[in-house]
């Protein structure tokens, strides 16, 4: 066999081994206990300082929104175990962009699958151009979400970190909702906060082009990735991002209405 078919051959038999990790294997939900476990508590209030911060009325609504998010969405880990504090950064990634809007629920994803390290583009965790932290899936991959756990871990566990892909990933998913990807989540923005957004998010973009911005470079890319980009910096340090940017965080916090 010539060396061209044996590299067809040895191709679809990656392609078909990642189609059957992602659609044919057994997915399993989480059993939800009726009332919310202590353990998850402790684990919630040592790791996620945005559940650490809130009321007691406010982490009963946040813990009645995990609880929801693991009846609709399974968290698998891909060929290694994971426990409870990975299944609960997840769905703390999710809930947070969400919580100033009780009555939304995430309506565009199954399952979160979780990947030892970074991932390349064919979702290989092994070879060259492994520098993908988290995706969300579309076409073939619609209701999927990828996320490297190290990263996952990192977002919450860096004090100082902007940073954070678990919301980051959230944050495009509430940006598909309405249908299409473009930093303009229709969902959650009062029309007349639309065209300001947008001039400030290209202001903003210029900025980061000419190296006279503190907001992740990556948010340049383009508009959803701004919203993105913006948003994880916006829940992970809300302080030092109202003081460097006053006019995005006050947008953000009507965007999102909440003041993290």
């Amino acid at each position: 066999m010539s060396t061209y078919w044996l590299f067809i051959v040895f191709s679809a038999l990656i392609f078909g081994f990642v189609i059957w990790m992602l659609f044919f294997r057994k997915k399993k939900k989480m059993d939800i206990p009726p009332d919310f476990p202590e353990d998850w508590r402790k684990i919630l209030t040592q790791k996620v300082s945005f559940y650490e911060h809130l009321g007691s009325a406010e982490r009963s609504r946040f813990e009645e929104e995990i609880s929801h998010f693991f009846e609709k969405t399974a968290v698998t880990g891909v060929e290694m175990e994971i426990d409870d504090t990975d299944r609960l950064l997840v769905a703390a990634s999710a809930v947070i962009p969400l919580f100033g809007f009780p009555q939304l629920r995430y309506r565009n994803i199954s399952e979160v699958l979780l990947y030892r390290g970074t991932f390349n583009a064919d979702y290989q965790t092994e070879g060259e151009a492994r520098n993908i932290l988290g995706q969300v899936g579309s076409g073939t991959m619609n209701r999927l979400m990828i996320l490297s756990l190290p990263a996952l871990h990192q977002g919450f566990e860096n004090e100082k970190s902007k940073s954070n892909v678990g919301i980051h990933e959230f944050v495009h998913l509430i940006d598909k909702a309405d249908g299409g990807t473009d930093g303009v989540p229709e969902n959650l923005m009062q029309k007349q906060y639309v065209l300001p957004w947008l001039q400030l998010v290209h202001q903003e973009i210029e900025k980061i082009k000419e190296d006279e911005s503190d907001i992740n470079p990556y948010a340049a890319t383009n508009e959803a990735e701004f919203l993105s980009v913006a948003s994880e910096y916006f829940f992970s340090q809300p302080e030092l991002f109202e003081n460097r940017h006053p006019e995005l965080y006050a947008l953000m916090t009507k965007m999102y209405r909440q003041e993290p």
